[in-house]
């Protein structure tokens, strides 16, 4: 094989990040895969993937604006309970957007986002937040989260070997805020960047 330049092709680790076999209230699929929307801050979509490190996984948790595809909030944790995945990326979220408009929030069934706890804090947002979620067990219908986590992996943590989660954290912060959110180009923006997005509805903003 290997005089033929031939390879085996070695089957990425898998680690379940979602579970929904749990006996909390499931919320309606508002989204209904319309992922293309008209203003920032109407629709979010959140998901959680795991990250492979030396000492064990860590799991990223992000929030997307379906508007621009920035990714507005994001957690990087070593266990999957509600406060250290969904509540930290939220927190980031609605700190750098504040809720002053109708949002949908669309996630999978996973138990972070069916929680009790995390139910009470979007009661605190009732007034503008509706909550959606995915048929069961089809991703498609969350299929942006889906591919941000690809490129991600493709792109950047297939890349690496991580030693801990401070390291992991690191690198992914750097893609994330140099890279995704600012420079690199999207075919759903017109193959323009999120950067060039967000100045021309500060143009518009002002022109009007």
């Amino acid at each position: 094989m290997k005089a033929n330049h031939w390879f085996a092709k070695r089957k990425r680790k898998f680690k379940a990040t979602t579970d929904s076999k749990h006996n909390y209230p499931i919320a309606p699929n508002l989204l209904d895969r319309k992922f293309n929307v008209a203003n920032p801050n109407s629709v979010w979509v959140s998901d959680i993937t795991y990250i492979a490190t030396k000492k064990g996984w860590m799991y990223l948790t992000i929030i997307i604006d379906l508007f621009h595809r920035k990714v507005v909030g994001w957690s990087m944790s070593e266990d999957l309970t509600t406060e250290h995945t969904i509540m930290k990326a939220w927190r980031m979220a609605i700190l750098n957007n504040p809720i002053k408009e109708k949002l949908i929030f669309h996630s999978d069934r996973g138990v972070q986002y069916a929680s009790r706890k995390f139910r009470n804090e979007l009661i605190k947002h009732r007034e503008f937040v509706k909550q959606s979620m995915s048929r069961k067990g089809n991703c498609w219908d969350n299929a942006v989260a889906e591919s941000f986590f690809k490129s991600l992996k493709v792109e950047l943590v297939y890349h690496k070997k991580y030693n801990n989660q401070s390291e992991a954290e690191l690198s992914i912060f750097e893609w994330i805020e140099t890279w995704y959110n600012s420079k690199r180009r999207h075919s759903t923006l017109n193959y323009k960047n999120i950067t060039e997005i967000e100045l021309e509805l500060n143009n518009h903003k002002m022109a009007a």
